[in-house]
């Protein structure tokens, strides 16, 4: 219960990262809007269609793995693309472990 909800709130911290960082652009306003309207959106897809609990396309625990860190990479590297280092390893970190943690005890209750 408590992987799970770590697992939610890691996927909206990605989300939020990946919009906060785009909206920190050196651009006009709206297309700031846009960029991060585009980032979030696309994740968004992403993940429903591959990576949730219920994704509308399941795939195989490695490629739901891929899907998940291609999405957690976007957001370590929306926090480094902000100057925050130290965050976007601690995020790949603990994103990775839960990862690691969920992918674990989804395969135990498949078998």
């Amino acid at each position: 219960m408590g992987n799970a909800f770590l697992a939610f709130v890691l996927e909206l911290a990605m989300l939020v990262f990946v919009a906060w960082w785009a909206l920190a652009l050196d651009h006009a306003l709206w297309t700031r809007l846009l960029i991060a309207a585009a980032s979030v959106g696309a994740l968004v897809v992403l993940w429903g269609a591959f990576a949730a609990p219920k994704a509308r396309v399941p795939l195989p625990a490695a490629g739901t793995v891929a899907v998940k860190a291609l999405a957690f990479a976007a957001g370590a590297a929306a926090l480094w693309g902000l100057g925050l280092p130290a965050a976007a390893i601690a995020f790949a970190v603990l994103a990775a472990a839960n990862t690691a943690a969920t992918t674990y005890v989804r395969r135990d209750r498949a078998a």
